[in-house]
């Protein structure tokens, strides 16, 4: 995934010093197994603002938020975002290690990221809402 906007900024993103821990050594884990993966997660690392947990506001979307976002357009959805042992598409967990999951990581309600998938298209994800904690998923039908 290569981060980009149409301003060539990228959102501010934030995140907690223990998660930033985690993920960085989740991110070194997986450098020659998963290069591209490692990658992606390192560049949202690197360019994170790094606070202590205790200063973390709510509202953020990191391990374990529950997140309404939306993607070029298409219906919102809702997932929650997890590490890769327990990512599962179907109970809407969503890796940290996939694209989307990379790209949420960070970001705050309002928030939108751009990048370029492995495809050559431009993709656009814009959080919608964020829920901390573990409230889990309710389907809606």
């Amino acid at each position: 995934m290569t981060v980009n906007t149409k301003s060539g900024r990228l959102p501010a993103i934030v995140i907690s010093r223990s998660e930033h821990e985690r993920l960085s050594k989740l991110a070194d884990m997986l450098e020659e197994r998963d290069p591209h993966a490692a990658g992606q997660l390192a560049a949202e690392l690197d360019r994170a603002r790094v606070v202590d947990d205790s200063k973390m506001v709510p509202g953020v979307v990191h391990i374990g938020s529950v997140t309404d976002f939306q993607i070029d357009g298409e219906p919102p959805q809702k997932a929650e975002l997890v590490f890769p042992a327990d990512a599962d598409i179907s109970r809407q967990r969503i890796s940290v290690l996939t694209p989307v999951g990379a790209a949420l990581l960070g970001l705050s309600a309002g928030q939108t990221i751009e990048w370029t998938a492995r495809d050559g298209r431009t993709r656009r994800l814009t959080v919608l809402a964020v829920q901390n904690g573990a409230a889990g998923i309710s389907r809606s039908s």
